[in-house]
Parts: structure tokens; sequence; C-alpha cells
């Protein structure tokens, strides 16, 4: 089963591409090294207070998938210098 989810976020207190792309980088990081899913910014690259990620997982089962997904939204919520504001989540 493949799931894909893409996640639009603002950052309030960005202030250069520099410093979006830090953040940017140390999330996708974290997400590949504890869930093992592919994730890459997918647009707003020149937008320094807006970024949309996509990530994707593959499981056998679509209760895996669903379970992996959410706990790296999850993740993606814990992270201060951000706010989630559109998630969609769909089966490939």
């Amino acid at each position: 089963m493949i799931l894909y989810a893409e996640v639009e976020c603002i950052m309030y207190d960005g202030h250069s591409l520099k410093h979006k792309r830090s953040i940017i980088k140390k999330i996708i990081a974290k997400l590949k090294k504890d869930f093992n899913v592919a994730v890459t910014e997918l647009d707003y690259h020149d937008l320094w207070q807006r970024t949309k990620l996509g990530i994707v997982t593959i499981s056998t089962s679509l209760t895996n998938a669903e379970q992996i997904i959410q706990e790296v939204l999850r993740v993606i919520d814990t992270f201060p210098e951000l706010e989630r504001t559109i998630t969609n989540v769909e089966r490939v």
C-alpha cells in the first residue's frame, strides 16, 4: 500500500530563505531517519514563510501506512518554527 501526503506549512518567524531551508532540512532529515519515508519540498521554494512538503510511505497494509503518516504529521506539529495549515492524504 502506498500512501501520499501533501503538507502545507507557514513559518511566521522566518526571516530569510537560508533560515527556511535550515528548518526544512532539519524536518526532512528527522522524518527520513525516524520513519523511513520519502520527503521533499514540493512548492514555494522562493517564499521564505511558506512551504509544501510531499511525504510518501509504502507498507504491506493500509492501516500501517496510515499510522506512519499520522505519526509523521504529529512530529511535524512538534516543530515550533512552523504551523501545518493544509494537509491532503491519499492512497496511490
